[in-house]
């Protein structure tokens, strides 16, 4: 029983085998009379073995498709070239890195090819150069060519499964028959074949080649995870109890697993939202480092303060209750203010046009100098009335206030003086009866002889002779009381504008004679 079943599938091998050979030279006729493919972006894929694989059939790219297998042809180099018409543009871009796979669409059916047009890289790394263009004169010219490295054909799984199914001799000698007598003395092809063939020892090749690369770190690796683990048997009951601890977790979260199969759920979300969010908290922790610095420079006065607010919140109770006391008395006569804020803003409206003109006014005195030309002419003015030589300020101009500063051609009750008069000592002795009269003939008499001999003194007298041509004894405090106004009578002398005016006083030698009274004079005394 056992070697009938044998002998069947060695013949279902066979018949397999002539299938794959009948079609190899189906396609060889088709391509034959057709003459190759058309325009458009081609790629002549070349495979160590294209079984079942027809024109028609897809080229897909991560499950798209994105073209159709064109003609299928044996090499020279005993290989099957696959003319891969890719008719996306999005896609027809193939580098040097590029790779296909003859891949089964189901267990016993169709089959496609699946690409990649380049590898996957890091961001910002260069794009590996183009496929290189078939020359003219050559097979597939045109065509971008992909080398043999570049692709694999994997054994099919049902292929395997029925060489699985038979003894283990016979599968040897399936072996021997099929690859041996067709690879003889192909070995390092033989190889090659095999390990494209199996796209899981090329992966592992890369792999071991990452390994070889990193030889040192992985030493280092070791020798850090020696010194690592010698702390581990010291503390073997901590590690028993965080094993015990992860089972007991672990069995709580299986009976939860359905929320934290939701949680890991939403979890991509929560990532995709937490990446910008940190961002934007990364940029707020660096503009508000200098504001946490400064705050804490500041934190002991802060806490300072804080230690303070007790007491100082005791002490305002006691303000708040015054105040409440002062608000009850006060709240009242507020209240009554009512009707006067009321006549208030009446006020204020009517004086609305007022304060309108002021403010044009004063804005026009800002705007135009005004306070600073009135300073000017009240400086100037004082300039003009007033002298300053090595003695000091001097007065040129006195103002008098009494009854006697206007000029009247008829004699005025108490006013006796007349206009450089010389003889006043005379008149004043015939003159009135009177109080009045008495009292102001010695003032004007003193004053036209002051006044004579002034005038005198002025028109290139000397001071001697001006006595001389206008005698008579009078005192320079008489004199000066005169000219005060009615009623004056002082015994000494006092400055014009009184005892604290500031203003200097000149009392003359007795020698000085009318000298110090011309000085005097001129000095406003």
């Amino acid at each position: 029983m056992s070697q009938t079943s044998g002998w069947r599938r060695g013949v279902t091998v066979t018949v397999a085998g002539a299938l794959c050979a009948t079609a190899l030279l189906v396609a060889a006729v088709l391509v034959s009379g057709c003459g190759g493919s058309g325009g458009g972006y081609t790629v002549r894929a070349i495979f160590d073995d294209a079984a079942n694989i027809i024109p028609g059939e897809d080229v897909k790219i991560e499950g798209v498709k994105v073209g159709v297998v064109g003609p299928v042809t044996p090499t020279q180099a005993q290989k099957a070239a696959v003319v891969l018409d890719i008719e996306n543009a999005g896609f027809q871009d193939f580098r040097s890195d590029a790779s296909c796979t003859i891949e089964p669409e189901a267990l016993i059916g169709e089959k496609f090819v699946n690409c990649l047009p380049t590898q996957p890289r890091a961001e910002g790394t260069p794009l590996p150069p183009p496929l290189p263009k078939i020359p003219s004169g050559h097979e597939g010219e045109g065509q971008y060519l992909l080398p043999v490295t570049n692709t694999s054909s994997p054994v099919d799984v049902d292929l395997l499964g029925d060489i699985n199914r038979l003894p283990e001799q016979q599968r040897f000698t399936i072996i021997i028959n099929e690859l041996g007598a067709g690879l003889a003395g192909r070995g390092s092809d033989l190889n090659a074949v095999v390990r494209r063939a199996d796209p899981a020892l090329r992966e592992l090749d890369k792999v071991l080649a990452i390994l070889a690369a990193q030889n040192k770190t992985l030493v280092n690796l070791a020798e850090e995870s020696d010194r690592a683990l010698a702390p581990i048997p010291g503390v073997k009951q901590q590690i028993t109890n965080f094993i015990v601890g992860a089972d007991t977790v672990s069995r709580a979260s299986a009976n939860q697993r359905g929320a934290i199969a939701r949680n890991l759920a939403g979890f991509p979300p929560f990532l995709e939202q937490l990446g910008p969010a940190m961002e934007r908290f990364g940029r707020f922790a660096e503009q508000t480092t200098p504001a946490f610095t400064d705050l804490k420079a500041a934190a002991p006065g802060i806490n300072q303060t804080f230690t303070s607010l007790p007491a100082f919140a005791h002490s305002q109770t006691a303000f708040f209750e015054s105040l409440g006391k002062t608000a009850k008395v006060s709240g009242p006569a507020l209240s009554s203010l009512q009707p006067l804020l009321a006549r208030v803003k009446t006020l204020g409206n009517a004086a609305q046009p007022f304060s309108t003109s002021l403010s044009e006014l004063f804005t026009s005195l800002r705007d135009t100098g005004g306070l600073e030309r009135l300073m000017d002419f009240i400086f100037l003015g004082a300039g003009t009335t007033n002298g300053y030589d090595a003695l000091g300020h001097f007065l040129r101009a006195e103002g008098i206030g009494n009854t006697c500063i206007t000029y009247a051609v008829t004699p005025v009750s108490g006013c006796g003086a007349k206009l450089f008069s010389t003889s006043g000592a005379a008149s004043s002795a015939s003159s009135s009866s009177s109080s009045s009269a008495v009292s102001a003939s010695p003032r004007a008499s003193a004053t036209s002889i002051v006044m004579a001999r002034t005038l005198a003194v002025l028109k290139g007298a000397t001071p001697a002779q001006a006595i001389a041509k206008y005698p008579g004894s009078i005192s320079t405090a008489s004199a000066l009381a005169g000219l005060g106004g009615a009623g004056a009578g002082a015994a000494s002398a006092q400055p014009v504008g009184g005892s604290s005016a500031g203003t200097t006083y000149y009392t003359p030698s007795p020698e000085s004679g009318a000298g110090g009274m011309l000085l005097n004079y001129l000095l406003g005394n």
